[in-house]
């Protein structure tokens, strides 16, 4: 399970950090809030190829980070 995500220098996204919980979690916001940026960076992630458009500032580098919960009780 998705428990933590991190972007830094991602598009329009200076600095986020997102820390989600047991059980359901929605994002929800107007147009143009950010929403696929998010799912672009957790593309990224899971192993999609970057695109150099997609860093905000050339000059810095651009971080990506998760943390996923490993349940050993799998059935």
């Amino acid at each position: 399970m998705l428990s933590r995500i991190f972007i830094q220098n991602f598009a329009l996204i200076d600095t986020l950090e997102i820390t989600l919980n047991k059980g359901l979690q929605v994002i929800t916001g107007e147009t143009g809030a950010g929403k696929s940026i998010i799912l672009g960076a957790l593309r990224l992630i899971l192993g999609e190829r970057a695109d150099a458009k997609s860093i905000q500032n050339s000059a810095t580098k651009s971080i990506v980070e998760a943390e996923f919960a490993i349940n050993d009780n799998l059935q």
